[in-house]
């Protein structure tokens, strides 16, 4: 690649991950508009996300030699029922709460993961860090909006962000896992992931949904889109990007979700939840960019 290829290149890259981040954020409209329930809709996002990710890995010839690798198989099983668990959690969520509030919560996966990191793995984290992540789930309280809660006490509400939360927990570990075993081959990883929860979820999905109507095309883009096209784009696009940059366009994200959520269902922020949205991008930023006192940061 000649050196004036290589900003061409990279700024093809930023455009594509942007692209895939709206693509993203509109996931619980999918699942809204769908009208089913959080089981049927993983189903079908698992069966036609699979299923495009099997062609397309065909196709391009991903899945050489993957029935060979044996460590590979089993944890994606592993973190593939933690993937699963993860979506069905976050969308049942979602329909108790609302898209804007469970989007938010969720947003605070990466702190499980860099705490699972630090208490199981080992893995060496610095104080800066550990005060971005309290930061962030100050946050993450924030946008729950505690004062509706102690107030009010609505249980579906409560329980809607509970679910979030805990779709958070279980998408942190499954990320965790998937970073350990995916790094040569992280498409593969997602294919069986997605493969994992038609296994798991066929038994659970609504034989309500067999009949003609609009709903198919919902389903069928939950799973061609979110779990298809988007990987397909995140995995094409990290390679070529500094984590400055995945960090910063990773927020488009959750902002997507707050603006859809309110452009067409009406669901606003109140104060207290927009500064809880303040201080997760702030300690995401200050975690994945390595901030330090004094504001200097460098990526590693």
């Amino acid at each position: 690649m000649t050196p004036s290829s290589q900003p061409n290149d990279r700024r093809g890259a930023v455009l594509q991950l942007v692209f895939a981040e709206c693509l993203i954020s509109s996931v619980g409209v999918f699942v809204h508009e769908s009208h089913q329930d959080a089981f049927t809709a993983v189903f079908y996002r698992c069966l036609f996300g699979g299923l495009f990710l099997l062609g397309w890995g065909l196709a391009k010839g991903y899945l050489r030699g993957l029935w060979h690798e044996r460590v590979l198989l089993r944890g994606a099983v592993l973190s593939g029922v933690l993937l699963v668990l993860n979506w069905v959690a976050l969308f049942a969520g979602m329909a108790r709460s609302s898209i804007g509030v469970a989007t938010l919560v969720y947003q605070c996966f990466p702190f499980v993961m860099l705490i699972l990191a630090t208490l199981v793995q080992g893995e060496r984290t610095q104080p800066a860090d550990l005060a971005w992540t309290v930061l962030g789930f100050v946050g993450v309280i924030c946008t729950s909006d505690p004062v509706r809660l102690f107030r009010h006490t609505e249980q579906n509400y409560l329980i809607g962000v509970g679910l979030a939360f805990l779709a958070a927990l279980f998408c942190g570990v499954s990320l965790l896992m998937s970073r350990q075993i995916g790094k040569e081959r992280p498409f593969a990883l997602v294919m069986i992931q997605c493969w994992v929860g038609v296994a798991m979820l066929a038994g659970f999905s609504s034989s309500s949904v067999f009949h003609i109507g609009l709903h198919w095309a919902w389903l069928l883009g939950l799973g061609v889109i979110h779990s298809g096209i988007v990987y397909v784009l995140f995995y094409s696009t990290y390679p070529r990007l500094p984590v400055v940059t995945i960090a910063v366009v990773s927020f488009i994200y959750p902002l997507m979700a707050l603006l859809l959520d309110y452009l067409l269902y009406g669901h606003r922020l109140v104060l207290v939840q927009m500064a809880g949205v303040a201080l997760i991008v702030l300690g995401t930023l200050g975690v994945n960019l390595k901030w330090r006192p004094g504001f200097a940061w460098r990526t590693t």
